[in-house]
């Protein structure tokens, strides 16, 4: 073998290492049907994807067929396999006080880890929902007593459930690290949980994360609290509101208040090396690649963490 052969392949070899390192991804439409979202994946040469299983806005939606789970399946294992997230609807509130409201998203749920599960996705990210009223403590104890009960309906297979931070507005639980990880606690099913952390979340919420310093703080709250071990995605959006703001909108990456030096601290913690990163930002005028391009550039060969 020549060394020119033996020099592109080493070449390929770290393009590759570098890619599944940083493990990026977008939230795909599956309009016309699941695969289709892979399909793109591929065209983007992402490397993780979120997708929802059914309207986030309907409560109920026909059954998954087993020929489109099976299309849906096949489109991954040529894509290569890569780690795939679902999100639940916007309508499922596990902390409501409201007894018939608790048990449709119980319901709910239960649907969405079986949908989650028969197309054989990594991860099913939910919001932990809001209070309404009753308080943090009565609210973990009921996210804790609804996802119990969503278990016993739907056995384990593969999908984990990520909790999703909040920006804080309102009620919304999961606001802060020490809340999803009283969550965690409170759950007390660590093979079938973890977390998703958004930035543009943490950041209305109050996490620093644009100066060296200030990044460093947010992430020794994370390892004091929930732990980065226990983070298994990342969703990447800049913030339209300041840092406190509670204001839960997203911008495209380096068009927010955050900023670049934000996701450049992001993008080189060695602590989120191969945690699907996924941006959830609006897809007009192909900001997708552009978004991409600038995260891959904000991305330092040696990591800082």
């Amino acid at each position: 073998m020549s060394t020119a052969t033996t020099g592109k392949r080493k070449l390929k070899k770290a393009f590759q290492d570098e890619q599944e390192r940083l493990c990026l991804g977008s939230h795909l439409s599956v309009s016309g049907g699941s695969w289709k979202a892979v399909e793109e994946a591929q065209q983007l040469k992402l490397r993780s994807l979120q997708i929802f299983t059914k309207n986030a806005s309907r409560w109920v939606q026909r059954p998954i067929e087993e020929k489109d789970a099976l299309r849906f399946r096949e489109a991954v294992v040529e894509w290569g396999s890569h780690p795939i997230s679902s999100h639940d609807s916007y309508l499922i509130n596990l902390a409501s006080p409201k007894e018939e409201l608790f048990q449709k998203s119980i319901d709910a749920f239960s649907d969405e880890i079986e949908r989650a599960q028969m197309l054989g996705l990594d991860f099913l990210v939910m919001h932990p929902g809001a209070h309404v009223g009753s308080g943090v403590d009565a609210a973990i104890d009921r996210i804790a007593a609804g996802m119990l009960e969503c278990f016993q309906r739907v056995p384990h297979q593969k999908t984990r459930i990520l909790l999703e931070n909040t920006a804080g507005g309102g009620t919304t639980m999961g606001r802060s690290f020490d809340e999803l990880s009283d969550l965690l606690a409170a759950i007390d099913t660590p093979e079938r949980t973890g977390t998703c952390l958004d930035t543009c979340h943490m950041f209305a919420a109050g996490y620093e994360l644009r100066t060296a310093e200030g990044y460093q703080e947010t992430m020794q709250q994370l390892d004091r609290t929930i732990g980065s071990r226990r983070v298994f995605a990342l969703h990447l959006n800049d913030s339209k509101g300041d840092l406190g703001s509670h204001l839960d909108r997203h911008m495209h990456i380096g068009e927010g208040l955050i900023g670049k030096n934000g996701f450049e601290q992001v993008m080189n913690d060695s602590r989120f090396d191969g945690v699907p990163k996924i941006l959830e930002t609006a897809k007009e005028d192909d900001m997708d690649r552009k978004n991409l391009t600038l995260l891959k550039r904000l991305a330092r060969k040696t990591p800082t963490a």
